[in-house]
């Protein structure tokens, strides 16, 4: 199958599994695991962080940055389909009583700062909750965040005493795209999550970073989450190998998926303008009229595309040019067929 769902679905390559089954491991919770020691000081060094934490997911990640930057009745600001908001089962409210304040994205993925001003309560007004934390994402729905942006809502956010915090998920497909280092991006925040699995390509994990003190309360809350793991290193090596190897590599998914625009851009029926795709997404609003058909139509011939609409499609490790151009032109048969 051509799997189009989203870049979680790639499979370890031989050289990533060879690194997992050569891996030298230890117990991580003791502090012992050299693998996970040296991929916590690799991540730390590639983002220009004091500290990095391993932790099992972007979901783990953000949340145990919640939790580390807020207590109970404090508010973190977030855009409305964010994924520390809408995505991850109300988390920070269940486990850590702090309330969201969400509003809307703009078209481009930035959160209009003149919003984000305007929610943000009064520091000695004890009818609000305490508004803590900024938290922006990067790449939103396959959108960059321009840098200079980036220095605005840092500066925002000093003004009124708010942490940072970046949902960095798909950071390093940022950086590709705007041909700067990921810590470019990633000091204008306090702290960043970013994922090894996604674009990168390892089986799971993600790293939290940050400044040291931090980092290791962070790695009290993970314990209390259940969180800490034992001879990790396995997955660690897995995650040593995508920052060393996959990182130059996403611009060959960017690429793909700009062919991918270019090539619906031809069927009509689709209306879709190219310039949308920034990274290695692709979001077509498909008329309900045909879009339960075209999905059977796709699967029928061997590729997967997500349910939802807009339709995304999900460039990765594991789709080259030629899953491309079928994709298209199966698209393209099933127009005819059905005009």
């Amino acid at each position: 199958m051509i799997d189009f769902r989203s870049d979680t679905v790639t499979m370890p390559t031989p050289e990533m599994r060879k690194a997992m089954a050569e891996a030298e491991v230890g117990d991580d919770v003791y502090g012992e695991d050299p693998t996970v020691n040296a991929l916590e000081r690799r991540a730390a060094e590639i983002l220009g962080t004091e500290a990095s934490l391993l932790v099992s997911s972007g979901t783990q990640g953000n949340l145990l940055a919640l939790l580390t930057h807020c207590g109970r009745s404090d508010e973190f600001i977030a855009g409305q389909r964010a994924h520390c908001y809408r995505s991850e089962a109300g988390g920070a409210a269940a486990l850590g009583g702090i309330q969201p304040q969400p509003i809307d994205f703009a078209r481009d993925g930035t959160l209009p700062l003149d919003a984000v001003r305007a929610v943000i309560k009064p520091g000695d007004d004890f009818h609000y909750a305490r508004s803590r934390l900024l938290c922006l994402e990067n790449t939103q729905s396959g959108k960059v965040l321009p840098l200079d942006y980036l220095a605005e809502a840092e500066a925002l956010a000093d003004e009124f005493g708010l942490a940072k915090h970046l949902d960095g998920a798909r950071v390093f497909n940022a950086a590709v795209a705007l041909g700067v280092e990921a810590s470019d991006i990633t000091r204008h925040f306090d702290t960043t999550s970013f994922c090894l699995s996604k674009g990168l390509g390892a089986p799971a994990g993600t790293m939290l970073c940050g400044p040291r003190d931090f980092i290791e309360e962070a790695r009290r809350n993970r314990k209390m989450l259940g969180g800490a793991m034992r001879q990790v290193g396995i997955l660690a090596a897995a995650g040593l190998h995508v920052l060393e190897h996959h990182v130059e590599r996403l611009a060959g998914d960017h690429e793909n998926a700009k062919r991918l625009g270019s090539g619906f851009e031809d069927i009509e029926e689709l209306g879709f303008d190219g310039s949308d795709v920034h990274t290695n997404m692709v979001f077509v609003d498909m008329d309900e009229r045909w879009r339960a058909d075209l999905q059977e139509h796709f699967r029928s011939n061997g590729i997967l595309i997500s349910s939802r609409n807009p339709v995304r499609f999900v460039t990765h490790l594991d789709i080259d040019e030629s899953d491309i151009d079928e994709v298209v032109a199966r698209c393209k048969a099933f127009f005819a067929r059905n005009r």
